[in-house]
């Protein structure tokens, strides 16, 4: 795998690349999306097997994403061609049927590589699931092993939890806060207050 620094915190790294939006080509760039979050995540190779389970999972909850302001994008080592089979493919022979979102040619592993999720031998990128705010600016960064399948429950609570404190300067999430959950005060006394009621 190539080494870069991508970070949590930093910029997400750019790219204009081909995708299948709707049954169409079409040629789409990460800057598009600024204003808006942003669920960019990479898969191995279509016409496998865990992968139409997570885009298939993806596609079920893509108005849930939509409420929040979020647009997602799916990325695989693929050609265009492929991404398209894979899409006129029924759902019950093993393929996606229709998407909401676009699904992301990555045939040079130039946008796996920017993201650090390529393995070079193999040729095919690992599960990676990249969070990108309004401003661009990378907030998750989370890679599976590409035997492990991802939870998109799990997702979509990160983008919930980025925006709760992106509006509610001061406060931050404790561990497994969800939406309507209590947050705590990231101040030394004020979070005390947090701390009696779970002691």
């Amino acid at each position: 795998m190539q080494e870069n620094c991508l970070q949590v915190g930093q910029k997400a790294p750019d790219f204009t690349a081909e995708a299948v939006v709707g049954k169409q080509f079409q040629k789409i760039s990460l800057s598009d999306y600024k204003g808006k979050y942003v669920v960019l995540f990479f898969y191995p190779l279509d016409f496998t097997f865990v992968c139409p389970t997570e885009i298939i999972a993806f596609d079920e909850m893509y108005s849930e994403f939509k409420k929040l302001g979020a647009e997602i994008l799916g990325v695989s080592v693929d050609s265009k061609y492929s991404h398209l089979a894979w899409i006129n493919t029924p759902r019950k022979e093993g393929g996606l049927g229709s998407l909401q979102f676009p699904l992301i040619s990555d045939i040079t592993k130039e946008i796996s590589r920017k993201y650090n999720v390529l393995i070079e031998d193999a040729g095919v990128s690992l599960r990676g699931v990249f969070i990108i705010d309004q401003k661009g600016i990378l907030k998750v960064s989370i890679v599976n092993n590409n035997n492990i399948g991802r939870n998109v429950n799990e997702i979509l609570r990160l983008v919930k939890a980025d925006k709760f404190v992106e509006e509610h300067p001061g406060e931050v999430c404790p561990a497994n806060w969800d939406e309507g959950k209590e947050t705590m005060k990231a101040d030394v006394e004020k979070s005390k207050e947090y701390f009696k009621k779970y002691a």
